[in-house]
């Protein structure tokens, strides 16, 4: 049994349940190709290799001379960590692990944030800023840095200016609302981190 699997965030949308209306994210976990098996003998681990075809290979059953040239065949390839390969698992067959989710079960995912270029302490830390009037010229730029301890001295992990976003975040938790039975895609209650396309990694809660 996998502990998870790889999905791409269509986006968000909305789900009735009952009487209430429910914002999720659209999961789309289809579309890969088991493409290599590591074992612990061999590799030190047992983990699933799992590729991507490319647009234009989408609709083309998977064949043995892909896995020669998986750049060429695949857009991403990635792994799936497993305590015990799952039995009759050949390369190039579909991995439809998405079989063993269920409506109702709780799950992790984990995705980087969406990247927003260089930004100040007010957007990236929520500092304050200075007044708005009164004469008061800071505008957004950072203040004072010094310590009263050690002059001219920054200390470390101080919260100034710099890359926001783009971070591999984790949510915990989440319920999984519906799995569509027309198209390999699961409805997640609540925000995913990344924009629209990214990667996401589902996580089951094996207990």
């Amino acid at each position: 049994m996998v502990s998870g699997i790889w999905g791409k965030k269509i986006g968000m949308t909305q789900l009735f349940s009952g009487d209430k209306v429910v914002p999720v994210t659209a999961i789309d976990v289809g579309n890969w190709v088991v493409t290599g098996i590591k074992t612990k003998e061999r590799d030190g681990y047992s983990a699933i290799q799992v590729g991507c075809p490319r647009k234009r290979y989408a609709n083309q059953k998977a064949v043995a001379s892909w896995m020669k040239k998986p750049q060429q065949y695949f857009s991403i390839i990635r792994e799936i960590r497993v305590d015990a390969l799952p039995e009759n698992l050949a390369i190039g067959q579909s991995a439809d692990f998405n079989s063993q989710l269920k409506e109702g079960e709780q799950i992790n995912i984990f995705g980087t944030s969406k990247g927003k270029g260089f930004a100040g302490v007010v957007k990236r830390w929520d500092f304050a800023g200075a007044p708005a009037s009164h004469g008061a010229t800071m505008g957004k730029s950072t203040g004072s840095i010094g310590f009263m301890r050690a002059t001219g001295k920054v200390l470390k992990g101080k919260k100034m200016p710099g890359h926001m976003g783009a971070e591999r975040l984790a949510v915990k938790n989440l319920d999984i609302v519906k799995i569509a039975s027309d198209a390999p895609v699961i409805f997640v209650k609540g925000a995913v981190p990344g924009h629209a396309g990214s990667l996401v990694f589902i996580q089951r809660q094996v207990k």
